[in-house]
């Protein structure tokens, strides 16, 4: 495991994805900044949003090529390009709390509203549609993902899990645990659907029926935040109170959990890389975290 600091002090890096260059783009939700990792040089390139303390937090890969995000504080959706050119699109909801987002089915961007207890859709040239009906209310809808043409998101406050249709129906799912906060969600190759539960210290899994199965991490208070598929199928998590990174089997078998250099570093989101490394973000000492499981 090895560990790189972000050049900004403050940065608290939240959401990665792995971009269209190969490189790491993250939000970094302190600064207002879009930000660049480049593995091969070990380099970061930072990128200012024109909107002060907007509060860059989800982001993904859209099909144009470029990065989306959400901006939860300045209540919009950021688009950069690979050359660092930002554009952004204000939501007509005030105060909607924009966080998580998808490339959906349909060739859109989408995204939870978690303030407004809505999902949104954001065309490739910015036209934005909302979706609240059928969600229960304070639900607070967080991670969203994608399965069978549908879009399935966690409900952090009601714990549910909820499928949309791409005309806005809703179907809700409820968690075996009471008030588990279910958070980040993954999509597995086998169909099913994988999701942290912060409050139950465990991993989710959904199966195409909407049946829940829960795995109970041995740590106890780890305080689950990402997750996500590693290329040989494996589950790899943070846990963000015990420094750790967690790694589960698709049967639920706990392969090991291994700490993190720095202390307290405030692990969040975990990325799996095309060539079989991960890199996760250290919200609290600012880093990105790298782990190589490769022989």
């Amino acid at each position: 495991m090895r560990e790189h600091k972000i050049p900004t002090a403050g940065s608290a890096p939240y959401i990665c994805v792995e971009g269209p260059d190969h490189a790491l783009w993250f939000c970094e939700s302190g600064a207002s900044q879009i930000g660049r990792f480049d593995p091969a040089t070990e380099t970061f390139t930072e990128f200012p949003l024109p909107t002060a303390n907007a509060t860059p937090i989800g982001m993904i890969p859209g099909p144009d090529g470029n990065l989306w995000f959400a901006e939860k504080t300045a209540n919009q959706i950021g688009r950069i390009t690979p050359k660092g050119v930002i554009t952004e699109f204000p939501l007509p909801t005030p105060k909607a709390g924009p966080d998580a987002m998808i490339a959906g089915p349909d060739g859109n961007i989408w995204f939870s509203e978690t303030d407004a207890n809505q999902i949104g859709r954001i065309t490739l040239d910015g036209k934005i549609t909302e979706f609240g009906h059928g969600i229960t209310a304070g639900a607070r809808p967080l991670s969203i993902v994608v399965r069978d043409g549908a879009l399935w998101f966690s409900e952090a406050a009601g714990s549910r899990i909820g499928r949309i249709t791409m005309d806005g129906v809703v179907t809700e799912f409820p968690i075996p645990s009471h008030d588990s906060q279910p958070r980040a969600m993954v999509t597995h190759p086998d169909g099913s659907i994988w999701f942290v539960e912060t409050s139950t210290n465990a991993l989710g899994r959904i199966d195409r029926d909407g049946g829940i199965i829960e795995y109970v991490i041995p740590t106890p208070n780890a305080s689950l935040r990402g997750v996500t598929v590693a290329p040989d199928g494996d589950l790899w998590f943070t846990e963000n109170f015990a420094n750790k990174i967690g790694r589960m089997a698709p049967d639920g078998t706990l392969i090991g959990e291994y700490n993190i250099p720095t202390p307290a570093s405030g692990a969040r989101c975990i990325a799996a890389w095309s060539d079989g490394r991960l890199f996760f973000t250290q919200f609290d000492s600012g880093s990105i975290g790298e782990v190589d499981p490769r022989p």
